[in-house]
């Protein structure tokens, strides 16, 4: 399965607290970290509801 590495570029200072758990679920603690994980539904329905946060690169 393919694999994505998912970069944390804007604050989440001000965001709904939804949002901040799901960074927190995708393993994001701080700015500017990236993780890699495996490109699976349930990870893309994440992202996309942080769309505005964060930077996605297909590997």
């Amino acid at each position: 399965m393919a694999k994505i590495k998912v970069t944390q570029i804007k604050s989440k200072i001000g965001q709904p607290e939804s949002q901040k758990k799901i960074l927190t679920a995708l393993g994001i603690r701080k700015m500017h970290q990236t993780v890699e994980h495996e490109d699976t539904p349930q990870i893309m329905g994440m992202v996309n509801k942080l769309k505005h946060l964060v930077k996605v690169e297909k590997l």
